[in-house]
């Protein structure tokens, strides 16, 4: 029940120092850096965050503990009789890694996989939904109810029709909605070691859980608060999200929001609209008939070469609610090397939907004789499946959220 991918995150990887460097690297001499992990080997080059000075391992890094890796490194100047004060560096520091120098006739090499490259796990969960019906309710199921209303003179002056809504169709839209509500809202509970937190009280079994959507992206999104929402913050949105991007331009992201945040776009957008005081049918229009269309709808917007895409979605403003904006910016683009899709969901091979009936007596359409599987004079239906979701790359995402 358990799934793991691995994500390019296109991020500069920092690595903190663990202590104070011992040595001062003048003439040439050795300078002793403990770094908090094992990330530098030998021939590496790295650079200081604060001092933008550089430096290069010559020897294999020595572990003293599991949060202490000493690398003896050189200082790298052009004046060998330069060196630096070891005061200037602090436990906390970041460098950086920069590349690798080997000498003729080398004999080993690195390669920094863990700069650039995140290993995520996803659970799959189980759903299910049932319902039950008499074998009255389905034999009148498929009967029209017919409503007449009439004058005084008992002249029928119009007729209403009601049909019984389907067993079926109720359960199935009661599945859809518990099953696309986890993949959107839900919350794991499976801990580090892959163990539920939950479990059935009566039998002991494990109920596992899995974080939908929005909990993925809101771990790992860059995160905005405004107070108003103005075209500036969303300029500020495109460019965060080109930082993580794969390209600099031609991107198209998805900007879902909640109706208070679609419609202080509307406003935001028609107002700088206005101030370049255009006078296009985007803007007004006359009709056929003489009358003036005033107003536009802004379903786009485009900067430096790239576009975000309003969507509104009812379902964000009941969870968030609607008297404060909430908009969630997703980078959609298919990865260009495999192809697979930004967001993907997950299952068993023909496990996403099961679909079960248990007849009792009068069959499953309350009127039908036969083998039955109950002698209560109604029936059962289930609908069931297994499911979960990937955000394969939740980095490349933003949320914009109103104070």
């Amino acid at each position: 029940m358990m799934f793991e991918w691995e994500v390019e995150t296109n991020y500069i990887k920092r690595v903190e120092l663990a202590a104070t460097p011992e040595g001062d690297g003048c003439n040439g001499t050795s300078i002793f850096f403990a770094f908090k992990e094992r990330y530098y080997e030998k021939y590496d080059t790295f650079r200081m965050d604060n001092t933008f000075e550089q430096f290069q391992v010559i020897a294999r890094p020595i572990r003293k503990a599991d949060n202490f890796w000493v690398c003896e490194c050189r200082y790298i100047t052009t004046d060998i009789k330069n060196g630096i004060d070891p005061e200037d560096y602090h436990a906390g520091d970041t460098t950086r890694f920069i590349a690798n120098y080997h000498p003729e006739l080398h004999e080993e090499g690195y390669v920094k996989y863990q700069s650039n490259m995140a290993k995520h796990r996803g659970y799959i969960g189980t759903h299910r939904v049932d319902d039950t019906y008499s074998a009255l309710y389905k034999a009148m199921e498929t009967q029209f109810i017919s409503i007449g209303k009439g004058d005084s003179n008992g002249k029928l002056l119009s007729e209403t029709i009601y049909k019984m809504d389907t067993v079926e169709k109720n359960l199935l839209k009661n599945f859809m909605e518990v099953r696309n509500r986890a993949l959107l809202f839900g919350k794991s509970n499976v801990d580090a070691n892959g163990k539920a937190t939950i479990v059935d009280p009566n039998t002991n079994r494990p109920i596992y859980m899995y974080d939908g959507l929005i909990p993925q992206v809101e771990r790992y999104a860059s995160k905005y608060v405004y107070s108003e929402l103005t075209v500036d913050a969303m300029q500020t949105a495109i460019g965060m999200m080109n930082q993580k991007a794969e390209k600099a331009t031609g991107n198209k992201y998805a900007f879902i929001c909640n109706e208070k945040a679609w419609m202080d776009v509307q406003n935001k957008l028609g107002a700088w609209l206005a101030n370049f005081k255009p006078d296009g049918t985007f803007l007004w229009s006359k009709e056929a008939n003489g009358y003036y269309s005033v107003g536009a709808t802004y379903n786009s917007y485009n900067f430096g070469g790239n576009t975000i895409t309003f969507i509104v979605d009812r379902t964000f403003s009941r969870e968030f609610g609607n008297d404060k904006g909430y908009a969630m910016m997703i980078d959609l683009t298919a990865d260009s090397t495999s192809g697979n899709p930004a967001v993907a969901m997950f299952t068993l091979k023909g496990g996403d939907f099961m679909y079960n009936k248990i007849a009792g007596v009068g069959g499953l359409d309350g009127l039908s004789s036969g083998v039955v599987s109950s002698t209560v004079a109604g029936s059962k239906l289930v609908n069931w499946g297994y499911a979960s979701i990937a955000v394969f790359n939740p980095y490349r995402s933003f949320i914009l959220r109103q104070c």
